[in-house]
């Protein structure tokens, strides 16, 4: 094995909001994480906003990934990312399951 194929899996999770406000930052760090033959975990359960500048973003780092066969997904989607993607319907685009929570009583 070597060095190169030791790192093939990589947890990123994102906090905070993905706002017009944060997008610059955000593709940053999605750009740097994104390589081929690499599985990228976008961990999503601390997001707590997404704008439409977010969700494209989103889009964005989808694309690239399949374009250099990066295996990207998206998991523990927050209940702010779920309420953008039903809104957007964006929510299929992406192929990743959601798994929606019960409410806490």
């Amino acid at each position: 094995m070597t060095n190169a194929s030791a790192n093939l899996y990589r947890i990123l999770p994102l906090e905070g909001g993905m706002t017009i406000y944060s997008a610059a930052e955000h593709m940053e760090l999605l750009m740097q994480a994104l390589a081929p033959e690499v599985e990228v975990e976008l961990d999503l359960c601390a997001v707590d906003e997404l704008d439409c500048a977010g969700l494209q973003l989103l889009i964005l780092a989808k694309q690239e990934a399949a374009r250099i066969a990066c295996d990207l997904r998206l998991t523990n989607h927050s209940a702010a990312v779920i309420e953008a993607f039903e809104l957007s319907g964006l929510g299929t685009f992406f192929g990743d399951p959601i798994l929606i929570k019960p409410a806490s009583e």
